[in-house]
Formats: C-alpha cells, sequence, structure tokens
C-alpha cells in the first residue's frame, strides 16, 4: 500500500471516534473524515437502557469534543468503490481514501408495533411513553438489552412481562447455571417470565406468541438483537458475512487498505483456535477501533492481531453480570467460587480443559481472576 495521506472512517460512534483518536495520537498528519449516520456528537450507548429511561440525559463520551471540521453528521455511507477507493454517500458525495476504517456498526432486529432501543433519539422516545401512563410493558428478548429496561421498568414501577424464545435468559451467552439464577432474579424482582416461546406476532395491543396464547400490553419494546450495516459493502469485492470478514489483524480480507472495528467487524480469534467473532460489547468497540486505526498506518505487514478477551458487564435488579471470554465455546462448566443461593458466584468455562470464558454474579474479583487465566490460557 502506498503512502497514507487520507484516511475515511465510517461510523461516528465509538469504535469510529477511537479510531480517529488513535489516527491523531499515532501521529497521523493527513486528512481524516469522519462520517457519522446520527446528527448528534458521539455518545456513550450503554446508559440509554439505564439512566436516560430514569431521565438522566448524561451520555457524555470522552473525545467526542476533540473532533474537528472534517466530521460529515447525519450522513450514511451508501458505496465503496474498492478499485478507485472511493465512498459514496446518501447526498451522491464522493470522498476518496487511502486508508478506510469501516465502523458502521449495527442495527436492531424490528418487529412491526415493537419499539428498539440503539440510539439516543430510540432512549428519548421509549422515556415518553414511559412517563405517559403505561402500566405494562412487555420486552421482548431477554439479553442485556432486554433485561436492562425490565430492570428499569420495574424500578419505576411498572409491571413488566419478558418474554424469550431461550429457556433462561442469556442462556447461551451466561451458561446454563448462571442463566438459571437470572431467570429467578428476574422473578424475584417482579418479572414475568415466559421463555420458550417466541413472539409472532404485535397487533392492537396484543401480543400474539408462537404457541398460540396472547398477551395484551400497553407497550412493547424489543431486545431481538442486531444486524451489522454491510449493505453499503454490496458489489465492492469485500467478504462480508455477518460483518465484514477480517484478518486477525482487523484488515478486511484480501486487503491492504481497509480494516473494520467494533460491532460490524468479524475476525479469527487467536485465543480461540481463530473461531470467527463478532462482538457487539462496548469495551470491544473501545479498544479495537483504536488498534484497527494503528495496524492501518503500521500496514498490513507489520500489524498486529487484536487479541483482547471479550468482556462484558451488565446490571439487572441490583445484580451486577459480568462476563469474559466466549463462555458458549465451552464443552464444560464449574462453579469457581460462591454460590447461586448466595446471589455471589462465579463460573469457569473450558473447552477441552483449557479455560475459554467466566461469568460472575456480584463477584468481579473473582471475574478479574478468571479473565486473567482464559488470557493465559490456563487449564482447569
Amino acid at each position: 500500500m502506498g503512502e497514507l495521506n487520507k484516511i475515511t472512517v465510517v461510523g461516528a460512534s465509538l469504535a469510529g471516534l477511537r479510531a480517529v483518536q488513535a489516527l491523531r495520537r499515532e501521529g497521523f498528519e493527513g486528512e481524516v473524515t469522519l462520517v457519522g449516520a446520527e446528527t448528534h456528537v458521539p455518545y456513550n450507548r450503554p446508559p440509554l437502557s439505564k439512566g436516560v429511561l430514569r431521565g438522566d440525559d448524561d451520555v457524555t463520551l470522552p473525545g467526542a469534543e476533540e473532533l474537528g471540521d472534517q466530521w460529515l453528521r447525519g450522513r450514511q455511507a451508501v458505496r465503496l468503490d474498492t478499485r478507485n477507493r472511493t465512498v459514496t454517500l446518501d447526498d451522491g458525495a464522493e470522498l476518496g481514501y487511502d486508508g478506510l476504517v469501516i465502523a458502521s456498526g449495527a442495527r436492531p432486529r424490528r418487529l412491526d408495533g415493537v419499539h428498539t432501543l440503539r440510539t439516543i433519539d430510540d432512549a428519548l422516545a421509549l422515556r415518553a411513553e414511559l412517563e405517559s401512563g403505561h402500566e405494562h410493558v412487555l420486552i421482548i428478548g431477554g439479553g442485556f438489552i432486554g433485561g436492562e429496561v425490565a430492570s428499569t421498568a420495574r424500578q419505576l414501577g411498572r409491571k413488566v412481562t419478558l418474554v424469550d424464545s431461550a429457556p433462561y435468559p442469556m442462556h447461551t451467552g451466561l451458561g446454563e447455571e448462571a442463566s438459571r439464577w437470572l431467570a429467578a432474579h428476574h422473578e424475584r424482582n417482579g418479572v414475568e417470565l415466559i421463555t420458550d416461546v417466541r413472539v409472532a406476532a404485535v397487533e392492537s395491543g396484543q401480543v400474539r406468541l408462537s404457541d398460540g396464547r396472547t398477551i395484551a400490553a400497553d407497550l412493547v419494546v424489543g431486545g431481538m438483537g442486531v444486524v451489522p450495516n454491510t449493505e453499503w459493502l454490496d458489489g465492492s469485492g469485500l467478504a462480508v458475512d455477518d460483518g465484514v470478514v477480517c484478518e486477525p489483524t482487523l484488515f478486511a480480507t484480501s486487503s491492504t487498505d481497509i480494516v473494520a472495528a467494533g460491532d460490524v467487524a468479524r475476525w479469527p480469534h487467536g485465543l480461540f483456535g481463530g473461531e470467527m467473532v463478532r462482538i457487539e460489547h462496548w469495551s470491544n468497540a473501545n479498544e479495537q477501533g483504536a488498534v484497527a486505526a494503528r495496524n492501518l498506518l503500521a500496514g498490513a505487514e507489520n500489524a498486529e492481531p487484536f487479541l483482547d478477551v471479550p468482556n462484558f458487564a451488565t446490571h439487572v435488579h441490583g445484580a451486577r453480570i459480568q462476563t469474559a471470554g466466549l463462555p458458549h465455546l465451552a464443552d464444560s462448566a464449574s462453579i469457581a467460587a460462591g454460590t447461586p443461593e448466595e446471589d455471589r458466584f462465579a463460573v469457569a468455562f473450558t473447552r477441552a480443559g483449557v479455560l475459554v470464558g467466566a461469568v460472575a454474579v456480584n463477584s468481579p474479583k473473582d471475574l478479574i481472576k478468571l479473565k486473567r487465566a482464559v488470557t493465559a490460557r490456563e487449564t482447569a
């Protein structure tokens, strides 16, 4: 690849912001253009399902104030031409680049009649609905967004029903023991839990389930996962499969001038036998945006693989739940500290005897120890 004079970053959320910061921190003096679909200054998403719904509007993301004039708000990339190195925007403008950072993120899966929660505008709209007097909130999906909204709605005194297609909420990510505890924790905190069933349709204040039941609900909120924003890459020649397929160094496969980071990036993780992963959590976007930018500057031949151990934390009804590694890869799991009965415990996950993941409930010190062991690929 030739000399880098102009770098375009598509996506102005956390990963894109961290990429821009890293470029400047590393001494890149060329032109940097950041393209953001939203009109807001980049903000912190984790508070959206918690503090913002309760009336706290602080979503400040440190570093956002550093953005210069080359920041295009309210603009979306619609096409990438890798041969001519141009990104076309929704208003027809074309941006040239010597290097490109793809950080276009993901969007929620949607269902007619259902509120989703991804942006500050989504959160403010949902808050207005909660404040308007709806007494019964039905939530589709018990993942971290669904769980946090359920927790917040209960704090606000609302009746909450949580529908999840798995046997227990967050079953894949937390494993059997912790997800069973989470189900009981929801119920102890007044959430009506309906599991092992899907939502078929939402119509006129009624939610129809796949088993034929219908439930009346004033307000329906969906936490049904996300879809990577990759449509604008159709025809570009880049490999796209549940995200932008990357090398271990975050360079897009077969490219020497394009990297990807955040929710849209899918890469073979070297700590887990090259397992292809796409991580949707805050800490991954925070670190990956910076590493992708540094690798772009270093060049494909000198780039380093991204080996950070994924980690995630959520608060549900006052309990702190944390994960590290990839628990879903495990063939065995065991309690490493505490017990579910005392609402403080940690679970170690192993594959072929090697630690691959950890889950901790109200046990942050144990999570730290287990995360170190996952990083060191210790045997159990």
